[in-house]
């Protein structure tokens, strides 16, 4: 037995099984609608039977061929029979559209005398344009026994079937097809105008309106389904004020809106859409030729620019059209030099595809990565760059401006290629998905059915075998396609900067440098000469370094784009290469490990400290190979290895230059880290954990130090005569060190058993002196510097003290302010029993039994406010001042530690050297209300983290927003603001603090305000 008759099961017919092996899926309804009314006799008609058989869906053929023929009149139906049997051009046209769409079957189920139009257009012109389309519905208006605007829905709906007709068999092509439907949509647009007129002639006699196409029906490549945009332009006649003529075109462009876009009667024709006009759908629907230009040269946005790209006069006053077009042209070809052009395309582009439903993604055939729109965005930010200068690229369609691309070399031939067969697919594709029902989607189907369908009527189209499984091939093109677009539109604009330097094949067409330097201009670089000089570097060439260089260098010049800095990026990147381009590990690891190459192309372009850690030694690219290689190590780990390095060293000087090295490479770490956003999705979980990071890092190298330099001092004087230990202050002892930040430090030693006080003081002193020195002399580390300056007397007292000299100051010298620095004290180096004995010492003075003396608290708010008058920079911004400014570090700071002064001998949960830790403990223990100690938090960890940006992006520490622009940027960037948006942060952190400092006044100056 046959396959087709296993299927069809034992008990099916014979003639049954003639129409299974035909492709029918339902035999036995075909076999009852063969033998209903119309249909008799034509059951054994071989010739229909297999151009039904030929169609995407049999089924759904025979059924919309049987409603047809049951609709006609007798003498309907005889002429549409014989028609059948004898013409195969019309039967082949007729029973294709029946197999794809049913709802033109509907139509023809209600129009049967429409099946005409698939003979009379066919011979009337193989190409027809906009006056054929216009003459159909100016003869379907005519002729209509309905009101003018169900003729013109029905007449419409013939000149579709007549388009889809000619497209499904072939007749025409992908372009052509879009091209007619947008003629037809232009010649609707102008016959629902003359309605307009006939309704409203005051209305024509005050006004000259023109309707500007855009979108798709103005580029020439509509869809079957969509919402038709245009944009009114309208100007007064003679003897008419502007005003009037405006209202009396609104009225104009409203009645063509209506007789297009409602579903009364023959259903809607599409919607037409206005919103892309000035201001939107808040802007008034028409506007004058001056107002129009007016809103561009003030207002307009680069999105909007993009949109005019497209823009044609379709209905309407030609005249004034054309002068529209006209007169907006020279600002549409010189929207790339718009600050920031390339960034806000590249933003719209991603928000349209962070608006798709998570559950689309995958279908979306417009909208989704691979899509339409990826094809249209490459093709259109293409033309507006290099179409400054080159008019042959000025072209609304999509296929046309491609073409053009390959042939001024701004796009290599084989590209093009490939990107207009996936373009054409595509579009094909979502062609047959709305002609089934014609409703607007681009998604595509799941049901096995409409798979089916889809592939038999793509067949000719699929680079695969569709007769074995005509759904997975579909599945396969499709993917194919996808994949194929989306790799070009990330590899669209990058590679041919590499032709316009590197050798070509021969024939190949390439950028010229001139071209290269626009292209790169738009990008973002700002030296685009000097960026060709480091392509022309990285890929010139033969070896294999360049070939390797050749392929990463598209998609990296992409990932430097999108930084706020791409000059730096690039500079970065090739100075990394020139030191490790030979080294094999070094090219695998961009070559094979994708995630690596991006990492390495966002650490390169987010700033300088960074890049230049990584620059002094860049074999920590290895890290970005590893999966765990940007988390941070633990204090007990990074000890270890620096006490093994130092242990190793030949002397003093090379073991602090160990424990420094070690120290560079974990900065680094930490720091690429935190610029991948590895350090937690939490900004004040990152901000901890990188505090936490350097605070251990800043400790583990203290520890080495001191270690190499008690080991020097005894290697010329014997055994060391007293102990040493580290206690760290401020941001160090609260374990929230920024990457610019010293350390804060208090020496103390104790003289062991037997030895002369004087000869360890002077012993301990060389020791701290030599540390301090070595850890921050000139290097191709980078220096720790260790402040000492919060010791007792200051810096005209002994750098390192004794404990009971300690004991004695605080006894009878201490100052408030002593008492409050010392609530951030912690032990972090040296001798750990000594360490914990002068925390013990100090805990009564920074928990005073007492709390604050009225004394004190005066002397507290006095020594702050004197603070925030003398300490502020000259020039400076206080609001903008990150540490001494309103509501910054200071504020918060000496709030909390006030609170603790006040509260911590009663309160343990108040003994923590952390700011926020404290701030939460007063929380929970009544002393701040949650609202305020939120405000609070918030100001702290904003100002903590934009003083980290400023070290990362600049290199070096700042407490104030940098004032140069593209370092905003990256300020802004690595804070999570996208380009363009670094006004937005500065005005985020002024409302932020000037809600702290009102919390402040409140809490710490008393203030009833």
């Amino acid at each position: 037995m046959a396959v087709e008759e296993q299927r069809a099961g034992s008990r099916v017919s014979r003639p049954e099984i003639r129409l299974v092996r035909r492709g029918f899926s339902d035999p036995a309804q075909a076999v009852r609608l063969l033998e209903g009314p119309g249909l008799e006799g034509l059951a054994d008609d071989p010739v229909l039977l297999d151009a039904l058989g030929a169609t995407a869906d049999p089924d759904l053929a025979l059924l919309g061929l049987a409603r047809l023929l049951e609709a006609a009149d007798e003498a309907e139906r005889h002429t549409l029979r014989d028609t059948l049997t004898t013409s195969k051009p019309l039967r082949d046209r007729l029973l294709g559209v029946l197999g794809v769409s049913t709802a033109l079957g509907d139509h023809l189920a209600r129009h049967p005398h429409d099946w005409h139009v698939l003979v009379t257009f066919e011979l009337r012109d193989m190409h027809p344009g906009p006056e054929d389309f216009r003459r159909a519905l100016a003869e379907g208006v005519r002729d209509g026994a309905h009101s003018p605007a169900n003729a013109l829905r029905a007449a419409y709906r013939r000149c579709l079937l007549a388009i889809a007709a000619r497209d499904l068999t072939g007749t025409t092509d992908l372009a052509q097809t879009a091209a007619e439907l947008a003629d037809l949509a232009g010649a609707t647009l102008q016959t629902a105008l003359g309605l307009a007129v006939e309704q409203d002639p005051e209305a024509a006699a005050a006004c000259r309106l023109a309707v500007i196409g855009m979108g798709k029906c103005g580029g020439r490549e509509l869809n079957y389904v969509s919402d038709v945009d245009v944009i009114f332009v309208a100007e007064p006649r003679e003897g008419v004020e502007e005003h009037e003529a405006v209202k009396a075109a609104t009225r104009l462009a409203a009645a063509l809106t209506r007789l297009c876009s409602d579903t009364t009667g023959e259903g809607t024709i599409w919607p037409v859409d206005a919103n892309l006009r000035p201001e939107g759908r808040n802007g008034p629907l028409v506007r004058t030729l001056a107002s129009h230009l007016a809103y561009y040269q003030r207002w307009a946005k680069t999105w909007e620019f993009q949109a005019l790209l497209k823009a044609r006069p379709v209905a309407g006053d030609a005249e004034l059209g054309a002068a529209y077009v006209e007169a907006l042209a020279p600002m549409v070809w010189q929207a790339a030099a718009r600050d920031n052009f390339v960034t806000d395309v590249q933003q719209m582009r991603r928000r349209v595809i962070d608006s798709i439903p998570a559950t689309e993604l995958d279908r979306q055939l417009k909208l989704g990565p691979g899509g339409l729109r990826d094809v249209e965005f490459s093709v259109q930010l293409l033309q507006l760059v290099h179409g400054r200068t080159d008019p042959a690229l000025r072209s609304g369609n999509t296929l046309e401006a491609l073409a053009a691309l390959s042939r001024g070399g701004y796009v290599g031939r084989a590209d093009a290629a490939s990107l207009d067969a996936a373009y054409r697919f595509l579009r094909s594709l979502e062609h047959r998905i709305q002609l089934y029902r014609l409703r607007r989607t681009h998604l595509m189907p799941t049901a096995e059915e409409d798979l089916r369908r889809l592939a038999r009527s793509l067949a000719a189209l699929i680079n695969d075998d569709t007769r074995s499984d005509p759904v997975a091939a579909l599945q396969r093109e499709w993917k194919r396609h996808a994949v194929e677009v989306r790799r070009l539109h990330e590899k669209l604009f990058y590679r041919p900067l590499l032709d316009a330097v590197a050798e070509l094949p021969p024939g190949a067409a390439g950028l010229t440098p001139d071209a290269a330097r626009a292209r790169l201009e738009a990008l973002g670089y700002a030296d685009p000469a000097a960026a060709l000089r480091h392509i022309s570097a990285l890929a010139s060439g033969v070896s294999r370094k360049a070939a390797i260089q050749r392929t990463l260098l598209p998609v990296l010049l992409g990932w430097f784009a999108d930084s706020a800095d791409p000059d730096a990026g690039l500079l970065n990147f090739r100075q990394v290469s020139d030191a490790l381009g030979r080294t094999p590990w070094y090219l695998r690891l961009l070559r094979d490990e994708s995630a690596a190459a991006e990492q390495l192309a966002r650490v390169l372009s987010a700033g300088r400290l960074a890049p230049d850690l990584l620059l002094r030694a860049p074999e920590a690219v290895a890290m970005l190979g590893d999966p765990q290689g940007l988390v941070p190590r633990g204090r007990a780990a990074l000890q270890s290895e620096i006490l093994a390095a130092v242990g190793r060293a030949g002397s003093t000087a090379a073991a602090v230059a160990a424990a420094r090295s070690v120290r560079r490479r974990e900065l680094f770490r930490t720091a690429a880290a935190d610029v991948l956003g590895r350090l937690g999705e939490d900004p004040a979980e990152a901000l901890d954990a990188a505090g936490e990071a350097l605070t251990a890092l800043n400790a583990a190298t203290l520890e080495g130090a001191l270690r190499a330099c008690v080991a020097g001092w005894e290697a010329e004087h014997g055994d060391l005569p007293t102990r040493i230990a580290v206690i760290a202050m401020g941001r160090f002892g609260g374990r929230e060190l920024g990457y610019g930040s010293d350390a804060d430090v208090l020496f103390v030693h104790e003289p062991l058993l037997g030895s002369l006080e004087q000869e360890a003081a002077k012993a301990a002193q060389a020791v701290c002196n030599e540390l301090r020195t070595l850890l921050g002399a000139p290097s191709t580390e980078p220096p720790l510097l260790v402040d000492a300056d919060l010791r007792p007397e200051g810096r005209s007292g002994p750098l390192v003290r004794t404990l009971a000299s300690y004991a004695a100051y605080y006894r009878r010298w201490s100052h408030a302010w002593e008492s409050q620095a010392l609530l951030r004290a912690e032990p972090v180096a040296g001798d750990e029993e000594l360490g914990a004995r002068f925390r013990r010492l100090i805990d009564p003075l920074r928990y005073p039994g007492t709390g604050v003396p009225e004394r004190d608290l005066v002397e507290i708010r006095r020594i702050k406010a004197r603070v925030e008058a003398e300490r502020l920079p000259r020039g400076a911004d206080p609001t903008t001042h990150t540490k001494i400014g309103r509501g910054g570090l200071a504020d918060v700071e000496w709030t909390v530690q006030l609170l603790q002064l006040q509260h911590g001998h009663e309160l343990p949960a108040l003994r923590t050297t952390r700011t926020r830790d404290a701030l939460a403990a007063a929380v929970a223990a009544g002393l701040v209300e949650p609202a305020d100690a939120e405000v609070l938090d918030a100001a702290w960890v904003l100002a903590s983290r934009v003083r980290a940006a400023v070290m990362l992006v600049r290199g070096r520490p700042g407490d104030s927003f940098p004032g140069e622009a593209r370092e905003l940027a990256g300020v802004a960037r690595y804070l999570g603001y996208g380009a363009g948006h670094s006004g937005e942060l500065v005005d985020d952190y002024r409302r932020t603090t000037r809600r702290a400092r009102a919390v402040v006044d409140r809490l710490f100056y008393g203030s009833a305000g």
